[in-house]
């Protein structure tokens, strides 16, 4: 499910930012900080969703967080298609999406400090929580007789052709007959502060998920699902601490 290319990516920037540090002088104080960002990862998309922590300092090294994630997870074999009918894009086999609601509780280390104008902080990120799942169906739009334009929408089913698909269906389509899949997470990671300015924070963080629901959730209606979704992510991040 992971890609060798992503890996060694994700090495590539941890090893520059672990250079980097070797500038670091006398550390500045804070007590507290709140980020946000922006998240990349295995099993998502070109964005795979939100990042938000709050943390405060429980000693000179160790930092109490609390995080929330909103992810939008996908089977690794999605693969999208061109309709034949219209040129419109879908996802030949999806069945539903899986987003994924993580909270989370953790420890932050910090292994190198960092001067007010130079230098990079880096931390041991560790953090482990629930996870909601919310599944909700994947809707098509589809020719009714195969023959003329006149469409209905549903959601994908193997009985459809796919010579009948004409895209996929309206934005937020099905949300409502959404269900719950519960589950949990755990996650370690490094973090590199990168910001100049005291009262701002700016940087990445790198690292390994682990998303695991009590049963398999079926994304795609063809095809292997799984019940644990282990990922590699980076997440470029902004906030302030004071």
């Amino acid at each position: 499910m992971l890609r060798l290319d992503k890996i060694s990516l994700l090495l590539g920037f941890m090893l520059v930012a672990i250079v980097a540090s070797a500038q670091t002088q006398d550390s500045y104080d804070y007590q507290s900080e709140f980020t946000w960002g922006i998240n990349k990862n295995t099993a998502g998309g070109l964005i795979g969703g939100l990042v938000f922590k709050k943390a405060r300092k429980l000693s000179d090294r160790v930092l109490e967080t609390y995080g929330l994630e909103i992810m939008n997870v996908k089977n690794p074999q999605e693969v999208r298609t061109s309709s034949p009918n219209t040129g419109n894009f879908f996802i030949l086999g999806k069945k539903n999406y899986l987003y994924a609601l993580r909270l989370q509780y953790g420890r932050d280390f910090i292994l190198f400090k960092k001067a007010p104008q130079q230098g990079v902080e880096i931390k041991a990120i560790f953090a482990a929580g629930p996870t909601i799942g919310i599944v909700a169906p994947y809707y098509v739009e589809y020719s009714v007789d195969n023959t003329s334009f006149v469409t209905n929408t549903a959601q994908y089913d193997t009985n459809i052709p796919v010579t009948s698909i004409f895209g996929t269906g309206r934005l937020f389509q099905g949300l409502d007959e959404s269900k719950i899949a519960p589950g949990a997470n755990i996650k370690a990671a490094l973090n590199f502060e990168l910001g100049t300015i005291k009262s701002q924070v700016t940087g990445f963080e790198a690292g390994f998920l682990l998303d695991a629901y009590t049963e398999k959730v079926e994304l795609m209606a063809a095809a292997k699902n799984y019940a644990i979704y282990p990922t590699l992510f980076i997440t470029l991040f902004y906030g302030s601490r004071k």
